[in-house]
């Protein structure tokens, strides 16, 4: 009967999807169809935090710079030139004096200041307020010690000539402008429909957004669909190949790949686990398989009066065959992780503390006083809804059930609820994962420095912190690496998380779409794609 009634709401739902692509294709076969994976939390880039809505942030907006998708060096974006002092430490972009908002305003040095002031507001809470903490007093602002954002380390010479001071050299700075937390905001219309530092402001809505980007919002129905349109404002608008991009939110894998294999989506968010052999076998050159600098971990409520004990997650974490999970479950070239940080950053290397020793798992969790489990109350998982995500957690929970016969209930919540359950610590233990912001090791460990809007574990220690801030600082490559190894050694003995496996980047592409370039960060610059045989 539950089979019946999904076949019956899967015919609805393509017939729904079948006449709205089939009408924009037969209106503009310029036109790129995503699946997107889950509704978006919001399109505000100050305060969202996932992969499903970076991919949307970086066709509607542009920050300083950009990355080049085969190389992933920096180039100009909205900055058209930079220098750089010889201490590294002062950072002069200069804007372009064609860049312009979706309304035709001038892009102009204040917005980003406006931008950066905004995040840096606690009363909005950004998750990623810390990334910005390398500019000068920056951190001393966010967290009150200073009142005046005028002594925080950024300034407008002119209109077109921004400056902006750092604490210390960071070498990946120029990277990081790619990333959402760093773009430019229209401050009056953000004050037009809200208050500026409040979140769930209505100025991301439908013919309330303004943005900076290769493409501007015509179109966000939640659950239905996210439309952009080619931004005529932008400075480079002749070299954006591509008319329109629909964005899709669909969570379930089988739906989104049936429309991919049905000809109405040109890239999936991903692939359904049982048709990744179908593809690598028939259909190869659909099929994107690629390294990708992220690692799928379980996050840890450590305020959780069982999970608080160290020694029960240590027993957890080393009960987890990842062999098994990446070989048998995934089977696309993942690999386990027995540490937190992926390899293939520079020269740093991880120290290698987590293994699969269920024997030794029971000892941990006899020591912390559930000998077989005994008295061990019955845990939860949390993911959102993700095949993947369930068949991980059923793994999981059958190796826990016979290593350490403790009983195990999964728990499935859509995107934005998971997101509040994780922020709220209203959760035991939660499917999350990590894809690298930048190449840099330290992007990983700063997400769990105690005052890191990502950590969400309740987790905390000083030591930990003053690691990860002494390596920030740090020039030499050998001693930095050196710090950040003792910060790693730190998570992996202590556990407020439990690294499963490595990443691949898996998804479906059309053969329609070309100059897509992957990369270990799974960043799409959409400006840069074609559609074959499209008129432009």
């Amino acid at each position: 009967m539950h089979n019946e009634k999904y076949k019956i709401c899967l015919i609805i739902l393509l017939s729904v999807f079948y006449l709205s692509c089939s009408s924009y294709k037969s209106e503009n076969a310029n036109e790129l169809f995503i699946g997107n994976g889950a509704e978006v939390q919001d399109l505000d880039p100050a305060t969202v935090s996932g992969v499903t809505e970076h991919r949307i942030l970086s066709a509607l907006f542009e920050g300083l710079t950009s990355l080049d998708p085969k190389t992933l060096e920096p180039i100009p974006a909205v900055a058209e030139k930079w220098n750089i002092s010889d201490d590294k430490k002062i950072y002069t972009f200069y804007i372009r004096e064609n860049a312009y908002w979706s309304n035709g305003d001038p892009v102009v040095s204040q917005d980003f200041i406006n931008s950066w002031e905004r995040i840096l507001s606690p009363k909005l809470s950004s998750e990623y307020a810390y990334l910005l903490f390398c500019i000068k007093n920056a951190k001393k602002y966010y967290e009150g010690q200073i009142k005046n954002f005028s002594d925080v380390g950024v300034g407008a010479i002119d209109e077109h000539t921004l400056k902006v001071e750092l604490e210390y050299p960071t070498a990946y700075f120029l990277t990081m402008q790619v990333h959402n937390i760093w773009y430019p905001i229209h401050k009056k219309t953000v004050e037009k429909y809200g208050v500026i530092n409040e979140r769930n402001n209505p100025w991301t809505h439908t013919g309330n957004h303004v943005s900076n980007g290769p493409y501007q919002l015509e179109e966000w129905t939640p659950n239905k669909i996210i439309r952009v349109k080619k931004n005529p404002y932008y400075w480079n608008k002749n070299n954006v190949s591509i008319e329109n991009i629909s964005f899709y939110p669909i969570d379930n894998q089988m739906t989104e790949e049936r429309l991919f294999r049905i000809g109405y989506l040109d890239l999936t968010s991903t692939i359904p686990l049982r048709k990744l052999e179908y593809y690598k076998i028939n259909k190869p050159k659909s099929l994107v398989l690629h390294p990708y600098i992220g690692v799928y971990y379980y996050r840890i409520n450590v305020k959780h009066p069982v999970l608080s004990n160290p020694l029960v997650r240590k027993a957890l974490a080393y009960s987890i065959d990842r062999k098994q999970i990446t070989e048998f479950v995934l089977k696309g070239g993942e690999q386990p992780a027995l540490y937190y940080v992926p390899d293939g950053i520079g020269i740093y290397k991880s120290p290698q503390d987590i293994v699969y020793n269920p024997v030794y798992a029971k000892q941990l969790l006899a020591e912390a006083g559930y000998p077989d489990g005994k008295n061990f109350p019955t845990i939860e998982i949390l993911f959102n809804t993700s095949e993947a995500h369930k068949l991980i957690a059923e793994s999981i929970q059958r190796m826990w059930k016979k290593h350490l016969n403790i009983d195990v209930k999964l728990l499935n919540q859509d995107w934005k609820v998971y997101l509040s359950s994780m922020n709220q610590l209203d959760y035991q233990i939660a499917r999350s994962a990590w894809i690298a912001d930048f190449l840099d090791p330290i992007n990983f460990l700063e997400c769990f420095l105690s005052y890191s809007g990502n950590n969400r574990t309740g987790w905390e220690n000083k030591q930990y912190d003053i690691l990860v801030e002494q390596a920030y600082r740090e020039a030499d490559e050998t001693k930095r690496n050196e710090l950040m190894f003792q910060a790693e050694k730190i998570l992996l003995d202590e556990l407020p998380i439990i690294p499963i496996y490595f990443y691949t980047w898996k998804m479906l592409i059309s053969s329609r779409v070309e100059n897509f370039n992957p990369n270990v960060l799974g960043y799409i610059r959409w400006q840069e794609l074609k559609i074959k045989n499209s008129s432009n």
